[in-house]
């Protein structure tokens, strides 16, 4: 079953951090999505760019209307994602635990809905 594992952080803190704690934590990244996939887990993933780079699209009576950054303000925004393949819930959320950011920001476990399960 294939799992979005969404990694949410505070900018803010990410951009206030050494520059030897960067090159740390881009470090531990590297070797976290070294071994899934040479675990065959990961199936897609990247880094997203600042928040401030963001739109937000809504249409209404018809119309797209853009908004400039991102739909909510939060302390803590979407910086990336990992598209993984795991056996079940468990897994997935064993991975999700490994990813870096989740020792000072969260990482969202969303299971995919396959077409093929779509009601109707």
């Amino acid at each position: 079953m294939r799992y979005l594992l969404m990694i949410y952080s505070n900018e803010q803190q990410m951009v206030g951090m050494s520059p030897a704690a960067q090159k740390a934590m881009l470090q531990d990244y590297t070797e976290f999505t070294k071994s899934i996939v040479q675990a065959g887990h990961l199936r897609a993933g990247d880094r997203l760019r600042p928040v401030a780079t963001a739109s937000t699209v809504r249409v209404r009576d018809g119309k797209a209307v853009v908004t400039d950054g991102p739909f909510a303000e939060t302390r803590e925004q979407l910086g990336g994602y990992y598209l993984v393949e795991a056996k079940n819930l468990d897994e997935a959320l064993g991975l999700a635990a490994r990813i870096p950011s989740a020792r000072h920001g969260s990482i969202e476990v969303r299971p995919i809905w396959p077409p093929e399960d779509y009601p109707g």
